[in-house]
């Protein structure tokens, strides 16, 4: 996938970043996966050490999507192991971004996705299914919605109102 940079949108499109249809998140995104630059339209989930719709989701056809997920910035535990990785590499998925922990970090390495999250962490997630999807989200100073755009690359990560045309 030869995308055009994040940095290279950022400096073509002064405009949409003064409007807010382009927004950069802010730079606490540690870089996992074998996919390092990435884009898709987004699905948004909201959990909060969790992750049973997590795995529910990456069971899916991802049809070139990304899941945003908003784990509250929880570094006590991870949301996102090695096994639903491999489903979501497996289902067209993306890339996944995780506003918290992810574990089984060699074996997310060797996936051909890309995966952001904020660290990893041994201990696993709770499975009761609480959650919210397709739900606003604000992560890394950014409000994400459901249906916008993620672009990512070793820069950073750009979210956009709509598909753009690089």
């Amino acid at each position: 996938m030869a995308l055009v940079t994040t940095a290279e949108v950022c400096d073509a499109n002064p405009q949409l970043l003064v409007s807010g249809e382009l927004r950069a998140l802010q730079p606490i995104f540690q870089i996992y996966g074998r996919r390092q630059v990435f884009a898709g339209p987004i699905v948004t989930l909201k959990v909060f050490e969790d992750n049973v719709l997590i795995r529910e989701f990456l069971e899916e056809k991802g049809n070139g999507r990304v899941l945003v997920v908003d784990g509250g910035g929880s570094l006590r535990c991870a949301i996102l192991g090695g096994n639903p990785v491999v489903q979501a590499q497996n289902n067209g998925w993306a890339g996944i971004v995780v506003n918290g922990c992810i574990r089984d970090v060699d074996e997310i390495n060797g996936c051909d996705i890309g995966v952001r999250a904020l660290a990893s962490h041994p201990m696993k997630a709770n499975k009761k299914g609480i959650g919210e999807k397709h739900v606003p989200i604000t992560i890394g100073g950014t409000r994400i919605s459901d249906g916008e755009w993620l672009y990512a690359d070793t820069d950073g990560i750009l979210i956009s109102r709509a598909e753009l045309s690089v």
